[in-house]
């Protein structure tokens, strides 16, 4: 295999004061709650963007098993997170939402209410005629609880994982060469430019934008792509007078907030040399076998046009039971094959009680 391939959204980078407090949030409200791994390594390599030093940190992965990405939940151990100066505006460059598949949006509105969640909007219709809604979580994280009919399960959560996010850039038809020709979402679902009812309850939500909204259109494969799903990316470029900003301007990567896009591949090298070649070189690079916690895998790191971080990872082997001695081992497999249903449901000996 001479090319890359994309499995799918891995999961969001969940930057945090308390690791365990989030998993437990993100558990509870959206149903992640299977560790995948947890981790509590020195972070060095992506010193870069971390005041040119490494730092001890925790990182715990969580799934959803209904299908979807996860969160990685990451807090630094040797100093205090930041939290942004000010609220996330739309259209600021960087992730601005994460978007969670529900397969009940009037049940998922009703539960997120009656658990007291902090709500930004009523139930409105997305550009897509997707029916939608936008929460905050403790952290000021902003996230839309959007239906979907792609799921891997069916089961009692009413909601799934990350399928997609918005990101605001700075020029969409820049930006669109590295999400749509090397992340290979080719296919334009919506294009519009002008005011949103559905972002009114977003901090400058009722500014003027170009939204557009992408998939891919081959379908995923490999691994866990089943896991992952379809999903979808949604670029945002402010076209009135607000004037964005980088949201992690001044602050280290780590700290509070969305702090990357992760897509879990095979064939990381011929990546970096894709992205080298059309302009997008990686940033940072782990060597070909690297330990996180209980999994093993190579990843890296690179910049979207605004300076969005984008990671990639090539997993080697994740644990299931560890007892047992029990490890999918990826590396070992053919590509385009993705693992058996059963293996991949067999996450669920990994489920936490909340």
């Amino acid at each position: 295999m001479n090319k890359k391939l994309i499995n799918g959204i891995q999961q969001i980078g969940v930057g945090t004061d308390d690791a365990d407090r989030t998993f437990q949030w993100y558990a509870v409200v959206m149903g992640a709650d299977i560790p995948v791994f947890e981790d509590s390594n020195e972070a060095t390599y992506m010193a870069p963007y971390m005041g040119g030093t490494s730092h001890k940190k925790k990182a715990i992965l969580a799934v959803n098993l209904q299908g979807g990405g996860g969160y990685e939940h990451w807090q630094y151990l040797d100093r205090q997170p930041s939290f942004p100066s000010e609220a996330v505006r739309m259209g600021d460059f960087g992730i601005n939402v994460a978007a969670i598949k529900s397969q009940n949006i009037e049940r998922s509105f009703q539960r997120m209410k009656g658990l007291g969640i902090t709500l930004l909007s009523d139930i409105v219709t997305a550009p897509d005629q997707k029916r939608c809604f936008y929460v905050q979580d403790p952290w000021r994280n902003m996230l839309q609880v959007k239906e979907s009919s792609e799921w891997f399960l069916k089961g009692k959560n009413d909601v799934g994982g990350v399928f997609g996010c918005i990101i605001g850039v700075s020029d969409i038809e820049k930006s669109k060469k590295l999400y749509s020709d090397i992340l290979e979402y080719d296919q334009v679902v919506y294009d519009q430019t002008g005011t949103f009812d559905d972002l009114n309850g977003l901090p400058n939500g009722t500014g003027r934008f170009r939204r557009i909204l992408l998939t891919h259109s081959a379908e995923r494969k490999g691994g866990f792509a089943p896991l992952f799903g379809k999903s979808y990316i949604e670029l945002i470029q402010s076209v009135d007078n607000h004037v964005p900003k980088k949201i992690f301007a001044e602050r280290y990567w780590g700290d509070v907030g969305f702090i990357h896009l992760c897509f879990d591949i095979r064939n990381i090298a011929a990546m970096v040399q894709e992205c080298a070649e059309k302009g997008f070189p990686f940033k940072v690079r782990s060597s070909d076998s690297f330990d996180m916690g209980e999994a093993n895998g190579s990843w890296g790191y690179l910049e979207d046009c605004d300076g969005t971080l984008i990671e990639v990872v090539e997993t080697h082997k994740v644990p299931i039971l560890k007892k047992l001695n029990w490890y999918i081992r990826l590396n070992k497999r053919e590509p385009q094959k993705s693992l058996p249903r059963w293996v991949i449901k067999a996450l669920r000996f990994k489920r936490v009680k909340i």
